[in-house]
C-alpha cells in the first residue's frame, strides 16, 4: 500500500474518531499497517459529507444521517481492521523467532494495557 494512501486513511480514522463517542480506533502497528489497511474502507468519503452537513448547516442535529453513515461505516472498518491485525499479528508471530515472537507479544500487551488505561479516563 502506498505510505501516502496509508497516512491519509489513518488521518481520516483519527479525525472520525474525534466526532465519535465510541472507543477509538485500533491502533496499528507500523509493521502490519499495510497489510491491515489493504482493502479497508477508509469512511473518508462519508465523513467529508458530515464536514459538509456540519458545514452548511452549522449545527449538528440537522446532520443525524450522515453521523449515523459514519458510525455504521466507521463500525465495520473498525471491526475489519481488528480481524486483520490479530490475522496479520499471528502471521508475523509464526515468521519471527521464537524470541523475538515472545518480546513482541510482551510489547503488545504492554500497549494495549496502556491504551485501555488511557480510554478509561
Amino acid at each position: 500500500m502506498d505510505v501516502d494512501k496509508q497516512e491519509t486513511m489513518e488521518e481520516t480514522i483519527l479525525t472520525g474518531d474525534d466526532l465519535m463517542r465510541e472507543p477509538p480506533s485500533p491502533a496499528i502497528p507500523k509493521e502490519i499497517a499495510s497489510h491491515v489497511l489493504q482493502g479497508v474502507e477508509p469512511c473518508d468519503g462519508i465523513l467529508r459529507n458530515l464536514f459538509l452537513c456540519l458545514q452548511i448547516n452549522d449545527i449538528e442535529p440537522f446532520c443525524q444521517d450522515e453521523i449515523v453513515f459514519y458510525r455504521q461505516c466507521a463500525a465495520k472498518r473498525d471491526k475489519e481492521i481488528r480481524e486483520k491485525m490479530v490475522d496479520s499479528e499471528y502471521k508475523l508471530r509464526i515468521s519471527m523467532p521464537l524470541e523475538e515472537g515472545k518480546e513482541r507479544t510482551t510489547q503488545l500487551q504492554l500497549e494495549v494495557t496502556l491504551l485501555e488505561r488511557h480510554t478509561r479516563q
